[in-house]
């Protein structure tokens, strides 16, 4: 039964869920409490960083104010009984206690996130793991009907954590099981008691591993949104996050339910993120996001903010032996690195200590200012810059314009005066801007090559043509190729850089070996 202040702040959250967007202004926000937990997320599953621009960030983020960091090591982390999960980018364990000393020196505490359920290839493209997979060609997630054997594996890579983590937390993951109730085992289940129980109960053996080891378990909150019907089965100590892109809010289910069982949510927007790669960043989506979303989450008791940031989408492509053995994955969707969206970073930090939403606008004009340098005017060219329409070209057209070419022109006026803008400070991250740019319209190029090979009326004939034209193209990626090494050398590993150089280019390539017949 609710108590009489617990029905105000339900029907005054329900008046925001009505709407399709969260339309929060500054009348709005009444709540004057603060974040206790103003975090980052660092994803590492491709783009890892050196040792070194870990603690630059690490510097950075101190200075704006971020007390907790969340670090998705994935293959990275130097595991010691499962070494077989480490990468040919891992860190060695001194300089994993390096970090996070340095992060302790900051004020900094550094959460590990260690996925358990799904999203999970990392682990089970090793075949030491064959056994708990749900799908023996979809290996995104362990089947939660072997929990058994699940359990002897994350007590171990817990333990490992814990001997380098002095946080109070562990994130646990959890998010997008979407083979849950996939095999025979979890479809009986499911039929006996429910897809929620299911993920409930092999959750719960996750967080009381953490809970034994003296810590907070952390989760993502969208499957136990979805199915909520055990959620009361969990620890109370358990603590959701609540990830909204810039959808309306309870997208993924009812949130204030969840709060009044007792559990703890914290909220989490992002500044890379579907449909974002390296060609597009959706900046206005980005900016609106944490002007709507953090004021709502602050109204709504959440007690902490994470702001994520993914280099990809967790989605793999594979190439397979006989019986289904991994012998190597790639990446679904790579974003251009985190280098460059040092400005959206900023604009977190300083939405998260105001008490009323944020003017990304009015922001991004005094960034400018202050940042680089730029005059009101110059400032509101960049403002314009970053409001460029994120148009993709896919299923061999624009989503939104009528061709490749409107869509090129109506970018290069914006480009245009990107480009003429000049820097009077921190002048190798405004270029990371101007190469962004330059990306963009790479890209465009080649599309309206690739659109003119994919043409009905495309013959024989025309592949002279287009073979001059892509030329051009990869002459032009070699430049783009050098730019980028400059400006990213020393934050990420150089071979990092070339696979990433090596990854934008592919299709042109592809395409190029295709016309040209190279055998």
């Amino acid at each position: 039964m609710m108590n009489y202040k617990n029905i105000l702040k339900y029907l005054l959250l329900l008046s925001v869920m009505l709407t399709t967007s969260f339309n929060i202004n500054a009348q709005t926000v009444a709540s004057t409490e603060d974040f206790k937990v103003k975090g980052f997320h660092l994803d590492l599953r491709i783009q890892v960083m050196t040792p070194e621009a870990l603690k630059t960030l690490a510097d950075e983020l101190s200075e704006m104010g971020i007390n907790t960091l969340v670090m998705e090591w994935e293959g990275t982390y130097p595991y010691e009984k499962h070494a077989v999960i480490s990468n040919k980018y891992s860190y060695t364990p001194q300089e994993v206690k390096d970090f996070i000393a340095h992060c302790d020196s900051l004020g900094i505490k550094v959460i590990p996130l260690q996925q358990s359920l799904g999203h999970v290839e990392y682990i089970l493209r090793n075949p030491r793991y064959n056994n708990l997979k749900e799908d023996r060609k979809d290996i995104s997630q362990l089947c939660p009907m072997e929990a058994m054997e699940s359990k002897a594996l994350f007590k171990d890579l817990f333990s490992d954590l814990v001997k380098t983590h002095n946080s109070d937390y562990i994130h646990i993951g959890g998010d997008e099981t979407y083979l849950l109730g996939h095999c025979e085992k979890c479809q009986l289940k499911v039929k006996e008691e429910g897809k929620s129980k299911l993920f409930v109960d092999y959750m719960k053996m996750i967080t009381e591993l953490v809970i034994d080891l003296g810590k907070k378990p952390v989760m993502w909150a969208d499957i136990i949104l979805k199915h909520p019907e055990a959620a009361a089965d969990l620890p109370k100590e358990t603590i959701f996050i609540d990830w909204n892109y810039g959808w309306r809010i309870n997208h993924f289910g009812d949130i204030p339910k969840l709060q009044e069982l007792g559990f703890t949510f914290w909220g989490a927007p992002a500044i890379r993120s579907h449909p974002d790669n390296w060609y597009v960043t959706d900046w206005a989506t980005h900016f609106k996001n944490q002007k709507e979303f953090i004021p709502y989450a602050r109204e709504a008791g959440y007690e902490g903010m994470v702001l994520t940031s993914w280099s990809t989408s967790g989605v793999y492509g594979f190439t397979w032996d006989v019986n289904y053995d991994v012998v190597d994955m790639v990446q679904i969707r790579n974003t251009y690195p985190l280098s460059g969206f040092r400005i959206l970073m900023a604009s977190y930090a300083e939405a998260i200590n105001l008490k009323t939403p944020i003017k990304p606008e009015d922001f991004v004009i005094e960034y400018a200012k202050n940042r680089f340098g730029f005059s009101k005017k110059d400032g509101l060219k960049f403002w314009n810059f970053l409001l460029a329409e994120p148009e993709l070209v896919s299923y061999g057209k624009p989503a939104k314009s009528e061709s490749v070419a409107a869509v090129k022109a109506k970018y290069n006026v914006l480009r245009d005066e990107l480009v003429k803008l000049k820097p009077k400070r921190h002048e190798a991250e405004f270029n990371q801007f101007k190469l962004m740019a330059d990306l963009r319209v790479h890209y465009l190029d080649f599309k309206a090559v690739d659109i003119k090979y994919n043409a009905p009326d495309f013959t024989r004939s025309q592949v002279p043509i287009l073979l001059k034209e892509l030329d051009v193209i990869l002459e032009d990626a070699k430049q783009l190729d050098k730019r980028f090494i400059a400006l990213n050398k020393g934050f990420l590993y150089d071979a990092e850089l070339e696979e990433q150089n090596k990854l934008r280019v592919q299709a042109v390539h592809t395409l190029y070996d295709r016309l040209a017949k190279l055998k």
